[in-house]
Protein backbone atom coordinates (compact mmCIF):
# COMPACT_ATOMS: atom_id res chain seq x y z
CA UNK A 1 0.00 0.00 0.00
CA UNK A 2 1.48 3.36 -0.94
CA UNK A 3 3.03 5.67 1.95
CA UNK A 4 4.42 8.94 1.93
CA UNK A 5 5.91 10.78 4.23
CA UNK A 6 7.07 14.75 4.26
CA UNK A 7 10.45 16.30 5.52
CA UNK A 8 12.44 19.07 5.58
CA UNK A 9 10.62 21.78 7.28
CA UNK A 10 11.44 24.17 9.70
CA UNK A 11 12.52 28.04 10.58
CA UNK A 12 13.26 30.25 7.55
CA UNK A 13 13.57 33.69 7.28
CA UNK A 14 11.24 35.89 4.72
CA UNK A 15 12.81 35.71 1.57
CA UNK A 16 14.63 32.43 2.24
CA UNK A 17 14.09 29.12 0.36
CA UNK A 18 13.35 25.61 1.86
CA UNK A 19 12.93 22.27 0.10
CA UNK A 20 10.74 19.69 1.38
CA UNK A 21 10.59 15.88 0.65
CA UNK A 22 8.25 13.80 0.05
CA UNK A 23 9.31 10.30 0.20
CA UNK A 24 7.07 7.22 -1.49
CA UNK A 25 6.76 3.75 -0.82
CA UNK A 26 4.91 0.51 -0.94
CA UNK A 27 3.84 1.37 -4.38
CA UNK A 28 3.29 -1.30 -7.07
CA UNK A 29 2.97 1.09 -10.33
CA UNK A 30 6.81 -0.26 -10.81
CA UNK A 31 8.02 3.74 -10.79
CA UNK A 32 6.87 6.46 -8.66
CA UNK A 33 6.58 8.20 -11.90
CA UNK A 34 3.21 6.53 -12.04
CA UNK A 35 1.93 7.60 -8.75
CA UNK A 36 0.36 10.76 -8.41
CA UNK A 37 1.58 13.03 -5.25
CA UNK A 38 0.31 16.41 -4.32
CA UNK A 39 1.07 18.97 -2.12
CA UNK A 40 -0.56 20.84 0.39
CA UNK A 41 -0.78 23.34 3.23
CA UNK A 42 -3.03 24.19 5.74
CA UNK A 43 -1.56 27.98 7.21
CA UNK A 44 -2.97 28.74 10.95
CA UNK A 45 -6.61 29.67 11.20
CA UNK A 46 -7.32 28.53 7.54
CA UNK A 47 -8.44 26.04 5.48
CA UNK A 48 -6.01 23.33 4.08
CA UNK A 49 -5.18 24.05 0.36
CA UNK A 50 -3.56 22.46 -2.49
CA UNK A 51 -0.11 23.90 -3.37
CA UNK A 52 0.91 21.27 -6.44
CA UNK A 53 0.91 17.92 -7.54
CA UNK A 54 2.09 15.55 -10.40
CA UNK A 55 1.75 12.67 -12.05
CA UNK A 56 3.72 11.74 -14.71
CA UNK A 57 4.52 14.52 -16.77
CA UNK A 58 1.60 16.54 -16.12
CA UNK A 59 2.16 19.10 -13.00
CA UNK A 60 -0.11 21.61 -11.88
CA UNK A 61 -0.42 24.64 -9.21
CA UNK A 62 -2.59 26.14 -6.76
CA UNK A 63 -3.60 29.80 -6.71
CA UNK A 64 -0.99 30.22 -3.80
CA UNK A 65 2.76 29.24 -4.71
CA UNK A 66 2.48 30.04 -8.52
CA UNK A 67 5.79 31.54 -9.28
CA UNK A 68 7.55 30.64 -5.95
CA UNK A 69 7.16 26.99 -5.64
CA UNK A 70 8.56 24.16 -8.12
CA UNK A 71 7.48 20.91 -7.88
CA UNK A 72 9.76 18.21 -9.27
CA UNK A 73 10.55 14.43 -8.87
CA UNK A 74 13.20 12.22 -8.30
CA UNK A 75 12.04 8.81 -9.74
CA UNK A 76 15.28 7.24 -8.82
CA UNK A 77 15.14 8.09 -5.12
CA UNK A 78 11.26 7.61 -5.34
CA UNK A 79 10.79 11.22 -3.68
CA UNK A 80 9.19 14.22 -4.83
CA UNK A 81 9.67 17.69 -3.81
CA UNK A 82 8.87 21.10 -3.43
CA UNK A 83 11.50 23.64 -3.76
CA UNK A 84 10.00 27.00 -2.27
CA UNK A 85 12.38 30.58 -2.88
CA UNK A 86 11.02 33.86 -1.62
CA UNK A 87 8.98 32.58 1.05
CA UNK A 88 6.82 35.17 2.90
CA UNK A 89 5.13 34.96 6.60
CA UNK A 90 1.75 33.90 5.39
CA UNK A 91 3.92 30.59 3.95
CA UNK A 92 3.76 29.58 7.31
CA UNK A 93 1.55 26.32 8.01
CA UNK A 94 2.04 22.72 8.21
CA UNK A 95 2.89 21.25 4.58
CA UNK A 96 1.40 17.76 3.61
CA UNK A 97 1.90 15.57 0.93
CA UNK A 98 -0.44 12.97 -0.05
CA UNK A 99 -0.41 10.02 -2.93
CA UNK A 100 -2.48 7.87 -5.40
CA UNK A 101 -2.43 5.00 -7.52
CA UNK A 102 -2.84 5.00 -10.83
CA UNK A 103 -6.41 3.91 -10.68
CA UNK A 104 -7.00 7.05 -8.06
CA UNK A 105 -5.57 9.40 -11.09
CA UNK A 106 -7.52 7.20 -13.55
CA UNK A 107 -11.00 8.38 -12.12
CA UNK A 108 -9.83 11.85 -11.56
CA UNK A 109 -9.40 12.34 -15.46
CA UNK A 110 -5.99 13.20 -15.21
CA UNK A 111 -6.80 16.18 -12.50
CA UNK A 112 -4.78 16.15 -9.82
CA UNK A 113 -5.27 19.42 -7.96
CA UNK A 114 -8.05 17.94 -5.21
CA UNK A 115 -8.75 18.41 -1.91
CA UNK A 116 -6.22 16.62 0.54
CA UNK A 117 -8.96 13.96 1.52
CA UNK A 118 -9.23 12.82 -2.20
CA UNK A 119 -5.76 11.45 -2.00
CA UNK A 120 -5.89 7.58 -0.73
CA UNK A 121 -2.41 8.19 0.99
CA UNK A 122 -1.62 11.36 3.39
CA UNK A 123 1.05 12.17 5.45
CA UNK A 124 1.35 13.81 8.96
CA UNK A 125 2.89 17.33 7.72
CA UNK A 126 6.08 19.09 8.45
CA UNK A 127 6.03 22.23 9.82
CA UNK A 128 7.44 25.23 8.32
CA UNK A 129 7.49 28.94 9.83
CA UNK A 130 8.53 32.00 7.85
CA UNK A 131 9.62 34.58 10.30
CA UNK A 132 12.33 37.07 11.02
Amino acid sequence: QLQVVESGGGLVRPGGSLRLSCAASGFTEGSIDNVVIGWFRQAPGKEREALSCIKGRNIDYGESPKGRFTISRDNAQNMVYLQMTNLRPEDTGIYYCAGGDWRTYARWYGRCLRRFDDYPSRGQGTQVIVSS
